[in-house]
């Protein structure tokens, strides 16, 4: 049973994931049928002002030592460094040896990571962190794509309202849909959400690097609705199919294939943003001709289907979670 919640706060807090922790486990919502979290607040020195990354502090009230007895430890994001306190590491270190679970958000996978908790095992942070993430601690099995990842005892989210994500996931996990169901609707937020970290990210599309295919991709850009064929494409770059496929890769890292494959994906989400297009009228705007073929491939790429990332990022008003 999930009773006792601790969160862990150290300098340069980012306010926005600590309070999702406390939105999540600080709140008395037993009138709502949640059963009521004994909440700390704990950094390496009780009663000590922690700097946050917004210009203002807080002051825990507990030390590490109440971390000893609880059952869940969160670690909101804070500015990623060389070094963190070596007392934290190793009050995590003692928690997860004893069997407490830890749950991170965003940033905080690198206080995880620096106290080798994450060693050989599947977790996740913010996008924009991934490579930081990887290049420190080569040992990380990095799931880039994802809101959260469960391995048991630690849980690690990806940015900022992932951490919502992965908080409700947890509840939901030790007591039940219900409970969580109803923490989400006192926040305003769906209890689970579809999709992943993809559907945030501008894919980047490879560059070309050197002169031979410039004219051909230029020419490709302004014509992604029609159908191109190898053979096409070659004739019109004057080489053969083989020396054609061969600078392709050479120049832009990737093949013809998925290059253009890549763009066509691009400027439809560039419709679904910008303009009231249907889904099929949006697959035939970028070649791919029918809405299955389209959906297909930017779910690949992207990780949603069209018409939710249009719900997303579309215009036109939002829809509100009651």
């Amino acid at each position: 049973m999930l009773r006792t919640v601790a969160s862990i706060v150290v300098d340069d807090l980012a306010p926005f994931e600590f309070g999702v922790i406390c939105e999540v486990f600080g709140i008395d919502r037993t009138e709502d049928g949640v059963p009521p979290f004994d909440f700390r607040v704990c950094g390496e020195h009780a009663g000590r002002p922690v700097r946050t990354n917004v210009g203002a502090s807080l002051t825990p009230e507990f030390g590490l030592d109440a971390l000893l007895d609880a059952d869940l430890i969160c670690i909101p994001a804070c500015r990623i460094r060389e070094e963190y306190p070596p007392a934290v590491l190793d009050a995590l270190r003692t928690a997860s040896a004893r069997g407490a679970t830890l749950l991170s958000v965003c940033s905080g996978a690198f206080l995880l990571a620096a106290a080798g908790l994450l060693d050989g095992r599947p977790c996740t942070t913010h996008w924009r962190h991934v490579d930081d993430l990887a290049q420190r601690f080569p040992d990380l099995r990095i799931d880039p794509d994802v809101l959260f990842v469960d391995d048991g005892d630690i849980i690690t989210s990806a940015g900022t309202a992932s951490g919502i994500d992965a908080c409700l996931h947890l509840v939901r996990r030790e007591l039940g849909a219900q409970v969580a169901t109803a923490i989400a609707r006192r926040m305003v937020v769906p209890p689970q959400r579809d999709g992943g970290q993809r559907q945030y990210i501008e894919q980047p599309v490879p560059e070309c690097s050197g002169d031979s295919m410039e004219p051909v991709l230029t020419w490709l850009l302004g014509n992604l609705a029609d159908d191109h064929s190898i053979a096409d494409l070659a004739h019109r770059a004057s080489m053969s199919m083989r020396t054609f496929a061969r600078r392709f890769v050479a120049e832009t890292g990737t093949t013809p294939v998925r290059w253009l494959s890549l763009q066509r994906v691009q400027h439809a989400r560039r419709l679904l943003e910008q303009t009231q297009l249907s889904v099929d009228e949006v697959a035939r705007e970028c070649g791919f001709g029918t809405s299955a073929l389209l959906r297909h491939h930017f779910q690949r790429t992207v990780g949603v289907t069209p018409t939710d990332y249009r719900r997303s990022f579309g215009p036109g008003p939002r829809g509100v979670f009651l």
